[in-house]
C-alpha cells in the first residue's frame, strides 16, 4: 500500500470531480474520528494492486504493521487502475459520491429495477432531474425515496430530456448497487 503519485493523484481526482464538482474538497477535507487519537484525522488516497481505497490516516499507520503481501483491502475500495492506465470508479465509491454530487437523477419505482439489473436510464423513467446538467457529466441515480442506486455518465442535458421522447437514453450506466450480487467474485 502506498500513496498515489502525482499523475495517479490527477486522474482519481478528475473522475470524482466529473461527479461531485466543487464539493471534491468535503472529500479530500473529510475529518476522521477513527482510532484512538483524541483530535480527527483525515482521509487520503492509498493504491493496493491497482485498487485505489480511501482510508484514514489511523488506519494506515497500524496497516503497516502488515506485510503488503498478507494485506488484502484497507479502507473504502473507490476505483482501479486498468492496465493501460486509465482510473475507473466502482460500485464502492458510490457512498463516497451521492451525499456530494452535483448532478442527480431520480428515478420512477417502475424503472429502478431495470437500472440495477445493468441497463441505462431512460427518459420515461426519469422522476426528476437536476438542472443544469450538460451532456458528458457525472450523475448519482436515486431512487425516489432518496437512496443511491448508482452512477452514469448524462446523455443528454436538462433541457433536451424535456424534448426527448420516452424511450431515449438519459443516463449512460456505469455503475449499480446491483453488481454486489452480479460481480460478487469480483468486487
Amino acid at each position: 500500500m502506498r500513496p498515489l503519485d502525482e499523475k495517479e493523484t490527477t486522474s482519481v481526482f478528475e473522475k470524482i470531480f466529473k461527479f461531485t464538482g466543487n464539493n471534491l474538497k468535503n472529500i479530500v477535507e473529510n475529518p476522521s474520528h477513527e482510532g484512538p487519537d483524541s483530535n480527527p484525522g483525515r482521509y487520503c488516497f492509498r493504491l493496493h494492486k491497482n485498487k485505489v481505497y480511501y482510508v484514514s490516516d489511523s488506519l494506515v499507520r497500524r496497516a503497516t504493521n502488515f506485510a503488503r503481501s498478507q494485506l488484502v483491502s484497507l479502507g473504502t475500495c473507490i476505483g482501479k487502475f486498468t492496465h493501460g492506465g486509465s482510473f475507473h470508479l466502482t460500485v464502492q465509491s458510490l457512498n463516497i459520491l451521492a451525499p456530494n454530487a452535483k448532478h442527480k437523477v431520480w428515478l420512477k419505482p417502475t424503472s429502478e429495477m431495470s437500472f440495477l439489473y445493468g441497463n441505462h436510464v431512460l427518459k420515461g423513467g426519469l422522476g426528476r432531474i437536476t438542472e443544469n446538467i450538460a451532456p458528458g457529466d457525472g450523475v448519482v441515480v436515486f431512487s425516489m425515496s432518496d437512496v443511491p442506486l448508482g452512477f452514469g455518465i448524462s446523455a443528454k442535458s436538462t433541457q433536451d430530456c424535456r424534448k426527448l421522447d420516452p424511450n431515449g437514453i438519459v443516463v449512460l450506466h456505469q455503475a449499480d448497487i446491483g453488481e454486489y450480487l452480479r460481480m460478487e467474485d469480483e468486487l
